[in-house]
């Protein structure tokens, strides 16, 4: 009499755990692959003159605020970054130059005054900012673009450091919307 076959080793119950985990780790790595922030760049959003890579010096900064240059640098660094354009020091085709020249913030909201408070108080702040931007090739100006914008940011508890901190965070979201349309303005020579 013939025994019964063997049951394949895959079929045990460790095995298609294994099995089972291996997939979904797989599949985790996938998803956050595809969420990495990288895209598809459609043709018109190409820069001119077939400019493929481009270098982005250190923005100038005209305004009183300290540190505004390196902040608008790294956000227009990092729309070149998803646009795949940004280049290496020595070769890129083109330079992509910025000033900021303007910065400034002020008061937006006051609460209504009532009989427990009379004196209205502040309840929120506005940042406006405002950058130039050119984008040369041999030295050629190839597009040019101002943009500028605002953010609310709120005053804070009443602390002066948190009421700072909530300033940069605004001007740091700030610079980061400014880039991504000054981008893409010089990408259709606006």
């Amino acid at each position: 009499m013939r025994s019964a076959p063997a049951l394949d080793p895959r079929s045990e119950p460790a095995t298609v755990d294994a099995m089972a985990r291996l997939c979904a780790v797989v599949a985790a790595a996938l998803v956050a692959g595809l969420g990495c922030g990288y895209r598809f760049v459609p043709r018109d959003g190409t820069l001119p003159e077939g400019v493929r890579s481009v270098c982005a010096p250190i923005f100038v900064n005209e305004t009183p605020e300290p540190g505004l240059e390196t902040l608008f640098t790294q956000a227009m660094r990092q729309e070149l970054v998803r646009a795949g354009t940004l280049g290496n020091g020595a070769v890129c085709d083109a330079r992509l130059e910025g000033i900021v020249t303007i910065v400034n913030s002020s008061p937006t909201i006051l609460t209504e005054p009532t009989e427990a408070n009379p004196t209205p108080q502040l309840a929120s702040y506005r940042a406006f900012a405002e950058a130039r931007l050119r984008l040369l090739k041999d030295e050629q100006v190839l597009a040019e673009t101002s943009v500028s914008g605002t953010e609310d940011y709120l005053p804070g508890s009443g602390d002066v450091l948190e009421a700072e901190a909530n300033r940069q965070a605004a001007l740091h979201r700030l610079s980061e919307t400014l880039m991504r349309e000054g981008y893409e303005r010089l990408a259709r020579n606006w």
